[in-house]
């Protein structure tokens, strides 16, 4: 009956639950009772008595009064009494008698003393003496023994640990279903990593996470919550981290409340946050600032990203930055990037090398991108390359494809599009098409149109449309990426989507497309839309759009002008459009505009 060595073991796990006040005030009363016929048994000279008076007041922390008992206890043999005689003695300080009373008490079979004996040789440094004893316990079932077991073999690196934990974990043994399934999470991970199949399961490790969370382990159900928050699963997840939280783990009252951040209860995450901050915790801290910054409150926002890189956080310098670069702070703003980059804080580098630039150091900027880039940092490879590119070299324009298809690789959107336009450029259509494909999909608009046009090349030509545009009767992929680009607001493709739909005989389409590039600024969808609406008849609004189109610079809505005006009478305004005309351009346009020009100042002269 190894009454502190088994039954005490299951309090401290928190395997019995903490009993109401009533529930208290019953158990007390007839624990009470329980220890008065425990006594009267014990004076009658009852060995079993004595043992378990023994052990109850030496739980209530009455040492004097469980001695006498248990030495009586052991002296007749009891080795339930014996351990607990070494428990007793072990807190009064004396180790190597305890030592003495545990070796008796694990001889006659006593699991629990086996358990305490290697804990007290292990503490002294005799680490065989130690796995002898512990492995006496967790042969006999010891959930402690065998938890000890497997802690002093995983120290050594000896494979035998797993099977020992595994042992205890099985056994209840909270702590050794948390290191269980923090060892098979590794595991799960590195085999990601590296492609491979080890047999071991995700839901492996999500179980024992789940069982040491259901028996009061803090970190398991942080990392339970975890789990389960990446799965979907928040309302279970918000639980575990609550679960967590209120046992005091920072990390998980800080997950709690960016949970609840997300739900759209800002006040009850900011609750979370200022605990997990208090605790310590920079990420709970740097949370509290950014909440503070959008609210406008810089100076309580700085206060916390202070708070956070007391705590160790790098991301609180980094926060700094930017918080002081909004405010135009740009010294402040350097010294904190520099703290945070220097730290290896990537972004910070990357930000700092931008805040370089800005001020005119490219010098200065290139190895803060290279280390930021180097580190991982997508943006910082794509600044590089338009570093690299501005320089205007062959060399650099090598190294700033370079830094693109790096960047580009990573998924950064522009970096694609950069890299497609150097394939263009190079004539390599296949690659150029790939890139172009993966920008226009990250939402680039002028991936799409360029991938539009690179695809437009290929189709066979087609019979010419009076106002110039090819016909052709169905969408094609080409026209579904130049939508995608004119929805998006490029003015170019939505002049080719107006051609297009003109092209399908669709007017209030091609209408639309040119209007909304005109008014864009397009000189070529004002022009466009001109010539629809003459075509429809209203001469005198295409007349205001190709006004607009020629003001810009194109050179037919000149020439047009200039033939409305003539046809008007008004032949100066006329002649004046064919000068403009004359001058924009292009030849043909210029060959016509001259002609037309020479024409009306004959008939203003004659």
């Amino acid at each position: 009956m190894d009454v502190m060595g088994d039954k005490a073991t299951l309090y401290g796990t928190g395997r019995f639950a903490q009993p109401s006040d009533r529930d208290g005030a019953v158990e007390g009363a007839e624990e009470a009772a329980e220890e008065v016929r425990r006594r009267l048994a014990a004076e009658a000279g009852d060995v079993e008595a004595m043992s378990v008076l023994g052990a109850m007041l030496l739980r209530r922390g009455d040492l004097d009064g469980a001695e006498p008992q248990l030495r009586a206890a052991t002296a007749a043999g009891d080795r339930a009494a014996a351990n607990n005689l070494g428990v007793l003695l072990h807190q009064r300080g004396y180790a190597d008698e305890a030592a003495g009373w545990w070796r008796i008490a694990a001889v006659a079979g006593s699991a629990a003393a086996a358990h305490a004996l290697g804990r007290h040789h292990r503490e002294r440094g005799d680490e065989p003496a130690a796995q002898y004893w512990l492995q006496q316990s967790a042969e006999q079932g010891h959930a402690l023994g065998a938890y000890a077991l497997a802690d002093l073999l995983e120290h050594r690196g000896d494979a035998g640990a797993d099977q020992w934990m595994r042992a205890a974990a099985e056994r209840g043994h909270r702590e050794a279903a948390y290191r269980l399934a923090r060892a098979l999470d590794r595991q799960v991970s590195s085999a990601d990593d590296d492609g491979a199949d080890n047999g071991v399961s995700a839901a492996e490790a999500e179980n024992w996470y789940r069982q040491a969370a259901a028996r009061g382990h803090q970190r398991a159900a942080l990392h339970l919550g975890a789990i389960l928050e990446k799965r979907g699963e928040l309302k279970e997840a918000g639980r575990w981290y609550l679960t967590s939280a209120k046992d005091g783990e920072a990390r998980a009252a800080c997950a709690l409340g960016f949970l609840l951040r997300d739900a759209g209860d800002t006040e009850s995450a900011a609750v979370w946050w200022l605990r997990a901050a208090q605790d310590g915790d920079g990420n709970a801290a740097n949370a509290l600032g950014a909440l503070h910054a959008e609210r406008g409150e810089t100076q309580t926002a700085e206060r916390w990203y202070r708070a956070a890189m007391d705590a160790g956080d790098v991301n609180g310098a980094y926060n700094l930055g930017l918080l002081c670069a909004e405010q135009g702070r740009t010294a402040q703003a350097e010294q904190w990037y520099r703290r945070a980059a220097y730290a290896g804080h990537r972004e910070a580098a990357n930000a700092l090398a931008i805040l370089l630039l800005q001020v005119g150091d490219a010098t200065g900027a290139e190895p803060w991108f290279s280390k930021a880039a180097e580190a991982g940092s997508v943006d910082a490879a794509f600044n590089l390359g338009i570093l690299f590119a501005g320089r205007g070299t062959v060399e650099d324009d090598v190294v700033a494809l370079r830094w693109y298809e790096r960047a580009a690789a990573a998924g950064h959107t522009e970096a694609a599009l950069q890299v497609g336009i150097a394939r263009l450029r190079d004539g390599d259509e296949p690659e150029a098409e790939r890139h172009l494909r993966c920008a226009a999909g990250g939402g680039s608009a002028e991936a799409a149109y360029r991938l539009a046009t690179v695809l437009d090349a290929r189709r066979p030509p087609a019979p010419a449309h009076e106002l110039g545009e090819s016909v052709h009767l169905s969408k094609t992929e080409c026209e579904e990426w130049y939508e995608r680009a004119a929805s998006q607001g490029h003015r170019r493709a939505q002049v080719r989507v107006g051609m297009l739909a003109a092209a399908r005989g669709d007017v209030v389409e091609a209408a639309r497309w040119y209007r909304e590039a005109a008014e864009a600024g397009s000189r070529n969808g004002a022009f466009n839309l001109g010539l629809l609406l003459a075509r429809e008849g209203s001469e005198p609004e295409a007349a205001v759009w190709w006004t607009r189109a020629a003001d810009a610079g194109h050179g037919r809505a000149a020439l047009r002008l200039a033939l409305v005006y003539a046809r008007r009478g008004e032949l100066a305004e006329g002649q004046r459009w064919a000068d403009r005309a004359v001058s924009l351009g292009p030849a043909e346009v210029s060959e016509r505009a001259t002609r037309l020009r020479d024409a009306l100042r004959e008939e203003l002269s004659a």
